[in-house]
């Protein structure tokens, strides 16, 4: 239910398809999936957006992530079928901290005089200031930021037309953008008003300026359709739990989802202890939730299921919820789970750490795919999809320095007995008056 192929696919073909899904929450993405993600690219990272791709500025964004996605396409002219690749690279960046390598290379205390201080408070002095919040946008531009301009568009691309080779940029209308080369400014049509996007020549780099400015509003932000929050309860080394806490903040819309739990095989869900419980917020909700004589939250709200258990050292656990969440309310998902013994040879170099649990992956799934799905059929049509933090559980973990332990003993042990030995063994043991030098018969002698 939370993933199904894309692209163009024949019914025979589906048949013979097989769906692999497989996670590594351990793995630290670094520059060393960047390279070979701008490999698959026309003009690498020579030239368009990716030539301000560095792999410094983006693993030191304050959250980023990478995606291919490759999917057939078949013309329905009946031509030869083509596989379709899209790459996506998501940034969130600090511009005050992206600016400081090249402001101040050396971390330095903020001047006295370019601090912005609050002087009602009754501690302000000299010695101490409380800091106002920036009233004003920041200013910056790609050079300043990513440490270089765009490098023109990529003359590969076979896309014609007026969107092709475009940068666009979404701000206030009342925000001043300057372009440092000339580029063709083309507006494109958006929810609150429009897009700015530059048509952008081959030849010559780019660069876009945003100067500090006030500003009288600022763009609209997007809600999120849901909030999810996951963690790990319990104590001890034999069990633990689970606890996803997902809320509905829409006043007025319930909420269809998909929820996707992939566990190690270590990691033993008792099925019999899931429990869901909605708990409504102070919102009332819309008649059309509310059961006769029946509370919002004894629905149950999970309405298909699909488990499949673990087989030890073969394959985890699989678990797929289909969710219901009325408007205003909050489910709160819980079920046990018991922790397995690993052989000694299983456990990572860092063993104390604990072992990394995916995330829960979440498919919102749209008002047209969810009245579809309800007799079990494809839920195709719905691609938004958000997941959770990664979790941490520790595991019984022996104590692997004790054979270190054993074989400094033993050793030494050993050591101090076959010195003993071998001294009774070598050593011959005479009286005092026959040794050499205590006036025994060898000093007689001479």
């Amino acid at each position: 239910m939370t993933f199904e192929p894309e692209g163009t696919h024949s019914n025979a073909s589906m048949r013979n398809l097989h769906l692999l899904h497989g996670t590594l929450p351990h793995e630290v993405v670094c520059t060393e999936n960047l390279t070979p993600f701008l490999k698959l690219l026309p003009c690498k990272g020579k030239a368009g957006i990716s030539s301000l791709l560095d792999g410094h500025k983006l693993f030191d964004a304050n959250w980023q992530t990478m995606a291919v996605d490759v999917k057939p396409v078949c013309p329905e002219d009946g031509t030869e079928c083509i596989l379709q690749i899209e790459q996506t690279v998501d940034m969130v960046l600090d511009i005050e901290r992206s600016k400081r390598p090249r402001d101040n290379p050396m971390p330095r205390p903020i001047p006295t005089e370019d601090l912005v201080c609050d002087n009602s408070k009754p501690y302000h002095g000299g010695d101490s200031c409380f800091p106002l919040d920036r009233t004003s946008e920041m200013s910056w531009s790609l050079n300043k930021v990513f440490g270089r301009p765009l490098k023109g568009s990529c003359p590969l691309t076979t896309e014609d037309g007026r969107d092709s080779e475009t940068v666009c940029i979404n701000v206030p209308h009342e925000r001043e953008v300057q372009e440092r080369t000339a580029a063709d400014l083309v507006k494109k049509e958006h929810e609150d008003g429009y897009l700015r996007c530059y048509k952008i020549s081959p030849n010559l780099d780019f660069d876009l300026i945003l100067p500090e400015q006030y500003l009288s509003s600022n763009l609209p932000l997007s809600h999120p359709s849901l909030h999810a929050f996951r963690s790990i309860t319990g104590h001890g080394q034999e069990r633990g739990g689970v606890r996803a806490i997902l809320t509905n903040p829409s006043l007025t819309s319930p909420v269809r989802f998909v929820y996707l739990e992939s566990l190690p095989w270590f990691m033993k869900p008792y099925l019999h202890t899931l429990r869901a419980t909605i708990s409504s917020s102070t919102a009332p909700l819309p008649d059309q939730y509310l059961e006769p004589q029946q509370a919002p939250n004894t629905a149950d709200p999970i309405k298909q299921m699909y488990y499949r258990p673990a087989v030890d050292r073969h394959r985890g656990t699989h678990l797929e919820l289909l969710l219901e969440l009325p408007p205003a309310s909050t489910l709160t998902l819980t079920y046990d789970f018991e922790k397995s013994l690993l052989r000694y040879t299983e456990y990572p170099p860092d063993a104390n750490r604990g072992f990394d649990v995916a995330p829960a992956v979440i498919r919102l799934l749209s008002s047209s795919s969810s009245s579809s799905s309800s007799n079990g059929s494809s839920l195709l049509g719905a691609s938004e999809y958000l997941r959770t933090t990664s979790l941490l559980l520790p595991l019984p973990t022996p104590d692997f320095s004790m054979p270190y332990n054993v074989i400094i003993l033993t050793s030494t042990v050993m050591a101090l007995a076959f010195g003993s030995i071998f001294n009774i063994l070598v050593r011959r043991f005479v009286a005092a008056d026959e040794a050499p030098g205590y006036g025994g018969k060898g000093a007689k002698d001479e």
